[in-house]
């Protein structure tokens, strides 16, 4: 009710847009009825009328953000306070491994894992129940019945095995948590990192290692199978995103230096971004192009080169991965270390 107005196909005397003015009207502070405090919330901010925002009417905004590791066990604490716990389980422990996840999601893991444990008659949720559910959560649903062939499993190895030994060998990158070749949701296979502390801005050196360490599953396949696959389709993609936001709105460019390009064109009745207004000439377009081509290209180089320099490495974790289908990060160290698992 509180979208901005004049922004749909309809003009401006809709329902909508009337119920809005009549209630910009009784919120002007000049009627009578003082003492009274009007609360509303939303999840899109950018999408409202700036005259709600205005001093007098919605005049005191308050955040309210992700949680944080506190925050997390606090809620964790709450939604678990009337399901029976066993003595293992340790709520700041699953906090610190479910950064980015709000208080929604929380709750539906206790839940999903109270379902784990009420499936195997047990009295009381245990640690493993909770670790299961949050990788439910995080990855999606285990799809065990699907069939895949002997080749295809080959691959989904091959390719986790990439992306978890660049992430290993690159310094800086978020950890491994854990590694599988259990299809999940829509992926085949999935390599899971959760980072050791909340991030609240993002260094270059650590977004060129996030694209090297993408890059790093498509690199295993062409060096080992000497083929591509469409595996990679959502590497590359997320990859190019992020290079694209480094060049165009984070300034992190040499050749371009720290200007942005291209205004978005919002059109707020559609709820999302629609177009993207370009203000820089042909010349600049392809120098742009350059430059987010370059980074790709350039972290799938340093990719290549890590898996070439380890391949033994990889052969190990990509067997291991045939064997296993689930490796964590513990599992992961010792191979690499080349230990027995």
């Amino acid at each position: 009710m509180g979208r901005h107005r004049g922004a749909g196909l309809g003009g401006g005397h809709d329902e909508r847009e009337q119920t809005l003015n009549q209630l910009l009207v009784e919120m002007d502070g000049f009627e009578s009825n003082e003492g009274v405090i009007l609360i509303a919330a939303t999840n899109r901010p950018d999408v409202l009328d700036p005259a709600l925002l205005r001093p007098g009417r919605f005049d005191r905004q308050v955040v309210v953000p992700i949680p944080d590791i506190k925050g997390r066990e606090e809620i964790l604490r709450v939604h678990s306070k009337r399901t029976p716990l066993a003595d293992d389980v340790n709520l700041a422990v699953l906090a610190r491994g479910t950064p980015g996840l709000t208080g929604a999601d929380l709750e539906n893991l206790v839940n999903e894992a109270a379902l784990l444990a009420a499936r195997l008659e047990k009295e009381r949720i245990e640690m493993v129940d909770l670790e299961q559910a949050k990788d439910k959560v995080l990855m999606g649903v285990e799809r065990k019945s699907m069939i895949i062939s002997p080749e295809e499993r080959k691959i989904t190895a091959y390719h986790e095995a990439g992306h978890t030994l660049v992430a290993k060998m690159i310094p800086g990158t978020d950890p491994i948590h854990k590694v599988t070749i259990i299809p999940r949701g829509m992926a085949l296979g999935l390599t899971q990192q959760l980072p050791i502390d909340e991030k609240h801005t993002y260094p270059k050196d650590y977004l060129l290692n996030n694209i090297i360490t993408m890059m790093g599953g498509r690199a295993a396949e062409e060096l080992v199978l000497n083929h591509q696959t469409t595996g990679a389709g959502n590497d590359i993609e997320r990859s190019t995103e992020i290079a694209r936001k480094m060049v165009c709105e984070w300034g992190m460019s040499k050749n371009l230096g720290p200007l942005a390009f291209g205004k978005k064109e919002e059109q707020i009745f559609l709820g999302r971004e629609f177009s993207r207004h370009r203000d820089y000439s042909e010349e600049t377009a392809r120098l742009i192009d350059n430059e987010i081509r370059n980074i790709v290209n350039e972290s799938y180089e340093r990719a290549k080169e890590i898996i070439q320099k380890n391949m033994a490495t990889l052969h190990r974790l990509a067997n291991t991965l045939l064997e296993k289908e689930v490796l964590d990060g513990n599992q992961i160290d010792q191979i690499i270390k080349g230990e027995m698992v």
